[in-house]
Formats: C-alpha cells, structure tokens, sequence
C-alpha cells in the first residue's frame, strides 16, 4: 500500500443528529489526486454516505472505525455526532487530535453544551471553528483555545457609543483601582 504524504489529509467533517439527520456535512477533494472518489461532489452518494455510516456508528462506543475504504474518526455526545472523514492511508492518531480540538473549540464555544440545540442557535460559530480548524481538508489548527480564540462573538454593544472617562477625576479612578489590584497581587505573591 503507497504511503502518499499529503496536507490534505480530510476528506470530509459531518455532524449528524441522533436521527441520522445532517446538520452540517462540508467534503474536500483536494486539487490532485484521487478524481474517481466522487463523494466530494456527488450529493447523493453523500446522504448515502452520511447514512450508512450513522447505521454503523450509532451507540457502538467506538470511536475509530475504517469504513468504505476510508478512516473515519468520530465522537458521540447526547442527540449530535460529530465525524472526520479521511484517506484509507491517512494517519488516524492525527485526525483523532484534529477531532478534539474542534470538540474542545466548540465546548468553548457552546459552553460545555454540545447538543442539536446548542449548535443550531450558535450555527456561524460551530462552522467558524470548522472552517478554523479544517480549511479545503488542510489541517490548520488542532489547540483548542487557539481555535475558540479564532471565533468570537462580535460585540454586543456599539462600539462607537462606550463613553470613556478622560476627565481627571476618571483618571485618578483608574489609576486608584490600577494601584489596589497591584498591591493586593504584590501581597499575595503573585
């Protein structure tokens, strides 16, 4: 079996509910290579894919498995599966950290609640992590905070309106609260 060293080492990052349902599939086919894969292209023979995959994956407490001559990397929570697909070659301990490190993003994300709820209401940001963690099946980013530091939220507040104090008296406040904070750290020994 050729050893073929790529940086396109995804195929594919799925999340499914716990009904086989897609809440978000994106496929890679890297520019060369293997053209007569048409899983990246071909809609059909994805839902095909996703579903048959989800029939052999759901409450099997695995989370390595080859199937259809590929690696598939995945992790169950409550109601939402999240799977990375790769190359039969592929070097599955790297794409089970990549696994982690988007779970890890999005439980920064989502607050430590991975669920179909938690997704949906944050959508922009789960596909953010993606995107930040899995770029055209290119392995950007397995860390994560870094991931989760990457997507943020906008401010909530306009930014133009946040009236700051210049005045002296706003100033000895700072400086007052500043010189507290700096001795209470320099008395406890940090």
């Amino acid at each position: 079996m050729p050893f073929d060293v790529s940086l396109y080492s995804i195929q594919a990052v799925i999340v499914l509910d716990n009904a086989g349902k897609r809440l978000f599939a994106k496929y890679y086919h890297p520019p060369h290579g293997q053209a007569t894969d048409e899983l990246a292209t071909n809609e059909k023979k994805q839902f095909s894919f996703e579903s048959s995959l989800f029939s052999k994956t759901y409450k099997q407490n695995s989370d390595i498995i080859l199937f259809e001559n590929k690696v598939v990397v995945y992790r169950e929570f409550a109601d939402v599966i999240i799977y990375m697909v790769g190359d039969l070659n592929q070097n599955e301990t790297l794409m089970y950290n990549v696994l982690q490190g988007l779970v890890g993003a999005l439980e920064i994300i989502l607050r430590n609640q991975i669920d179909k709820k938690s997704i949906q209401e944050n959508y922009d940001m789960t596909i953010l992590a993606i995107d930040e963690t899995v770029d055209d099946g290119i392995v950007l980013e397995t860390d994560p905070s870094v991931i989760a530091s990457r997507v943020s939220k906008p401010p909530t507040e306009d930014v133009a309106n946040i009236k700051i104090d210049l005045s002296e008296k706003g100033l000895l406040n700072a400086f007052n609260f500043a010189r507290k904070n700096i001795s209470d750290r320099l008395q406890q020994g940090f």
